[in-house]
């Protein structure tokens, strides 16, 4: 565990199995010095456990420095569950999990992530209090992804201005991986900004249904690299920017709200010496949670989402800004900003 290539200091990392409803699930806390730990639990079909430890302990990583940037008051962690979203769910499956966070006694928060969805977050409420992403009770906020999908659709303005000296995206071609709830969020927003639209999805339905909403354009999964178009928004799973895919690229910016998206952090600066200019993926993303801290605070107010969400914009304007100017990979100006607002924070908790 300790020598993991992506351990990096985590507080802890809890593994949990429960034998009569088949859970076995990680929760992994990065970070606790902003506040108690907050991130989606995330059911997926891993091929093996160094994959699920692997993808667990990156995205609570991620969700530390998220956390930062966003500047709430929540540290960093993730859950994931080893199972088939589609064939394994069961009222019993997440109810082991809501005691499972309940172990923790505060220590973590949970909400929904990719598999999981807001019925599901109800059913682990029976068992613990520590979750957020309710459609009911009195802070509750409802699904995060319309959130998360607004402050991606922002952030790609952010990136289209500093590429092409205007936010204006009528008539530019966004090519969209993932069309899920963040991803088809974001290209309703898209479309109604005039965008044109290339889109793939592993969800037939999914995609047939944004098509038709938005007049998109859709290619094979694996086509999407291939597009020429001035932005491309990965909107699905993590560690789809590689040498292989770099190397198809034709656009002059990536701005989306999937999680890990570079599959070492040295791919910044390839995009970077290639010419595209990369939103943050913990940057970008965050408005999900910041939707989730106003319903933890236990006082939602959507006023207080927009205001914390425009900040966010500022402050991903200004990584593009100092990257720009001083010829960094913008996701080493964004880790050296979260690092420093952690650290400061250690001492006063």
């Amino acid at each position: 565990m300790f020598d993991h290539p992506s351990f990096d200091a985590h507080e802890g990392v809890h593994a949990f199995h429960d034998a009569a409803t088949g859970l076995k699930c990680v929760i992994a806390v990065h970070s606790t010095a902003l506040g108690p730990a907050a991130g989606g639990c995330r059911m997926w079909n891993y091929t093996t456990g160094e994959a699920m430890l692997t993808d667990v302990l990156r995205l609570s990583q991620g969700m530390s420095y998220k956390n930062a940037m966003a500047g709430i008051p929540l540290g960093g962690g993730k859950a994931v569950i080893w199972g088939d979203p589609k064939s394994d769910k069961s009222p019993d499956l997440f109810r082991a999990f809501g005691r499972a966070v309940e172990s923790l006694r505060g220590t973590y928060y949970t909400a929904e992530d990719v598999g999981v969805d807001v019925a599901d977050m109800s059913i682990v409420r029976q068992e613990t209090r520590f979750v957020a992403g309710l459609d009911e009770g009195a802070a509750a906020s409802g699904d995060p992804s319309p959130v998360t999908a607004r402050g991606v659709y922002l952030g790609i303005r952010q990136v289209a201005k500093r590429l092409f000296g205007t936010d204006d995206l009528n008539g530019r071609t966004i090519a969209v991986q993932g069309v899920g709830s963040v991803g088809g969020y974001t290209c309703a927003h898209l479309a109604a900004a005039g965008a044109n639209l290339v889109i793939t999805d592993i969800d037939p339905e999914a995609l047939a249904s944004v098509a038709r909403s938005t007049g998109a354009r859709i290619v094979a999964p694996g086509d999407i690299y291939d597009v020429e178009a001035d932005i491309f928004s990965p909107n699905a799973l993590g560690a789809i920017l590689n040498e292989k895919t770099l190397a198809r690229l034709k656009v002059k910016g990536v701005a989306g709200g999937a999680n890990n998206q570079l599959v070492v952090p040295e791919m910044g600066e390839f995009l970077r010496r290639k010419g595209i200019l990369y939103a943050p993926d913990y940057v970008i993303n965050g408005g999900g949670i910041i939707n989730v801290a106003a319903e933890i605070s236990g006082k939602y107010s959507r006023d207080w989402v927009e205001a914390t969400l425009a900040q966010l914009m500022v402050t991903l304007g200004d990584v593009l800004d100092e990257a720009l100017k001083t010829h960094q990979p913008t996701n080493y100006v964004a880790d050296r900003i979260a690092r420093a607002r952690i650290a400061a924070a250690r001492p006063t908790r």
